[in-house]
């Protein structure tokens, strides 16, 4: 795949006063490519500090790649889930009108270097469309999905 036919991918994730900060961000950073200068350092998380209902902390942690090359990481990391062929069947209902694409993995298949649709890492990725249409993006995601599950 030469091109990447998203604008950006955001990953975020929530770390609740119950969870191991560490273990977290490395679900996380089974997401995200190494960096060239440093292969331990992965794209910069932006850390957010909240506080829950009952007063708990949580911390949100959160990345937004641009870049073509690991928009492409990321993506190639998806099409290796167990799960991807029910991605690709449910693509219209995991895209909205304004051409993004949804996806919540699971986050603790996530910590042990597996990808698989369940809840606590939540993918968006502007996909892109021209002229910006839910049924172009739709089909843009598939084609790059498809394209890159065929080369896995």
């Amino acid at each position: 795949m030469a091109s990447v036919p998203f604008h950006y991918v955001e990953l975020r994730t929530f770390c609740y006063a119950t969870e191991d900060e560490n273990r977290v961000t490395d679900a996380l950073a089974h997401f995200l490519p190494e960096r060239d200068d440093d292969p331990r350092d992965p794209p910069e998380l932006e850390r957010v500090e909240t506080e829950g209902f009952n007063g708990d902390r949580i911390l949100v942690l959160s990345t937004r790649l641009e870049r073509a090359e690991e928009m492409r990481h990321v993506l190639g990391t998806l099409a290796g889930a167990d799960d991807v062929d029910r991605v690709l069947d449910e693509l219209d209902e995991r895209v909205d009108d304004n051409c993004s694409l949804f996806l919540s993995l699971d986050k603790q298949a996530a910590f042990r270097g597996r990808v698989a649709l369940g809840e606590g890492v939540t993918l968006r990725a502007k996909v892109e469309a021209y002229p910006a249409k839910r049924e172009t993006a739709v089909e843009n995601a598939r084609e790059a999905l498809s394209d890159l599950v065929e080369s896995a």
